[in-house]
């Protein structure tokens, strides 16, 4: 059973992204609702759209830039977050 509230994660991935991708821009959208009845949202685990644009993704493919989001997302997923949708904003 998921412990954090849906709050509680947004607010830790913005806390992760942050410290680790120093983004100059960050846009976290909760879109669990959207998936209610889901497999993957069973427990409370969340479904985020993130909205991001980090010097740190300069040069980078797509492939390489989201394997940075989920690094630093680490534990929360899929303990608390079942699914990112990540949306580079250049």
């Amino acid at each position: 059973m998921n412990t954090l509230s849906r709050t509680e994660q947004a607010s830790s991935l913005k806390e992760r992204l942050t410290e680790s991708l120093t983004p100059t821009t960050l846009n976290i959208i909760d879109d669990s609702d959207a998936h209610i009845g889901h497999s993957g949202a069973e427990g409370g685990k969340g479904h985020f759209i993130v909205e991001i644009a980090s010097d740190k993704f300069e040069g980078l493919a797509k492939l390489a830039v989201h394997r940075l989001v989920y690094e630093a997302a680490g534990d929360l997923l899929p303990t608390h977050i079942h699914a990112l949708q990540i949306k580079v904003i250049n």
